[in-house]
């Protein structure tokens, strides 16, 4: 096995189903722990991987492990296969909060210790993960590291000390905002589906128009307010009622 995950909630499936539609890793090269019998079967079925109900089998199979349980269960999954670790093994958390230092010192042992800050886009192949690692990682491990996170997304390398700031929980936000234009539109009759089309690829083209023309967002969005027009009206609305003040 090269690669091992501890638990297979809706992140660590989304990361596991872009590594497999990237081809990093093939099907048997990726081992799978669930808690019960039941998520199990569904991974084995989902995603087609080896998999097991102990985790201690995936640290012994694998070099480089996942930690995808809640963050709440990360200290006992570490003390729980702590004798099957060694320092040839590379420990990828993904919890926000737990350290690099808090891994290391929790797994008991001198190791490779990365962090990925994922998002829920990984789901279809569009995530943004921060990603940073201690001084034992090599530059050539860390880098094939970045395969694994280019596989669902894109990838930014940064100091630990930024990755509360890089915005896992964002796309919730965004989701309330694209509800939130639909609701506006089907307020006006237009149609519930139709109008979650509207909101959402309006998103994901303004998106697209900030990463593929480099522009400031400030200046994309004045390309649109005509003086005295409807769009500079909905902006100066937004911000009458908080809107950036809010997303801050």
């Amino acid at each position: 096995m090269k690669l091992g995950f501890i638990g297979c909630g809706n992140m660590g499936s989304a990361m596991i189903g872009g590594i497999l539609r990237q081809g990093i890793f093939s099907k048997d090269e990726i081992i799978v722990s669930n808690l019960t019998e039941e998520g199990r079967a569904r991974s084995e079925k989902t995603l087609g991987v080896v998999t097991t109900l102990d985790n201690n089998e995936v640290v012994r199979s694998a070099k480089t492990i996942v930690l995808a349980v809640k963050p709440q269960f990360y200290e006992e999954v570490l003390d729980e296969v702590h004798n099957s670790l060694t320092a040839d093994h590379t420990i990828i958390g993904i919890a926000p909060g737990k350290t690099l230092a808090w891994l290391e010192e929790k797994a008991g042992l001198p190791l490779k210790v990365v962090r990925f800050m994922p998002n829920t886009p990984a789901q279809v192949g569009e995530g943004m993960t921060a990603v940073c690692a201690n001084e034992r990682v090599s530059k050539e491990g860390l880098d094939e590291i970045l395969k694994i996170t280019d596989s669902f997304g894109c990838t930014e390398v940064i100091p630990e000390r930024l990755m509360d700031a890089a915005g896992a929980c964002a796309p919730a936000y965004v989701f309330m905002f694209i509800e939130a234009m639909a609701d506006a539109a089907v307020s006006q009759g237009m149609p519930r589906k139709q109008a979650y089309k509207f909101a959402s690829q309006t998103v994901l083209g303004s998106a697209k128009m900030v990463l593929e023309t480099g522009r400031h967002p400030g200046d994309l969005k004045d390309m649109v307010c005509s003086p005295a027009g409807t769009t500079i009206e909905g902006v100066r609305t937004l911000e009458k009622n908080g809107f950036r003040s809010a997303v801050f």
